[in-house]
């Protein structure tokens, strides 16, 4: 996973959020301190998915945190000079994640996505309703990929999230590259 993440960085990569869901807390700390390693020599921002724990162990740039889990302001209290992000899928969870002091909001699941099957779905226009809406950085979540990828672009967002996209790839290296250039688009 470790070379893995260097190569998507080394692709054009610009910010590393490790989710493990399946994994014990001890593995879950030794495969985020070798992820730290590679986020702090290329100068990348490491998020730490949901684990409070796991982020203040290895001391990560940050935080994303879903709607069932840690509530926004005791993380932005916890963590007060860190990125706080938030999963969202409706305009009221975004108001709500912006109100409380998130740094940026994800939203999605804008397709399917085999990473996180339970998400709710949101439309583009419900993205683009959130992008209209909100002040802080909105970036698209869930089964994005090249093929899909300009169209979500076009709703005015700040970024897209993938995994499957690049992790999932022979070539993780050239197909992160392969993103970044669509992205600069």
């Amino acid at each position: 996973m470790a070379q893995s993440v260097e190569q998507a960085i080394q692709g054009g990569v610009t910010l590393v959020q490790l989710r493990e869901k399946s994994v014990s807390t001890r593995e879950f700390l030794e495969l985020s301190l070798r992820v730290k390693e590679i986020t702090t020599h290329y100068h990348i921002p490491l998020i730490t998915n949901d684990r409070l724990d796991i982020a203040l162990a290895v001391d990560a740039d940050g935080l994303h945190i879903g709607q069932d889990d840690l509530p926004m302001i005791k993380a932005r209290e916890l963590l007060p000079n860190k990125i706080i992000g938030v999963s969202v899928s409706t305009l009221a969870e975004a108001l709500l994640a912006q109100q409380q002091g998130a740094d940026y909001v994800g939203v999605g699941a804008v397709f399917s996505t085999p990473t996180k099957t339970d998400a709710a779905e949101v439309s583009l226009d419900q993205l683009e309703l959130i992008k209209k809406s909100v002040t802080i950085p909105v970036v698209a979540i869930g089964g994005i990929n090249e093929s899909n990828l300009r169209q979500v672009m076009a709703k005015g967002i700040d970024g897209v999230a993938v995994v499957s996209a690049i992790l999932a790839k022979e070539n993780i290296l050239d197909t992160a590259r392969h993103l970044h250039e669509l992205l600069k688009k």
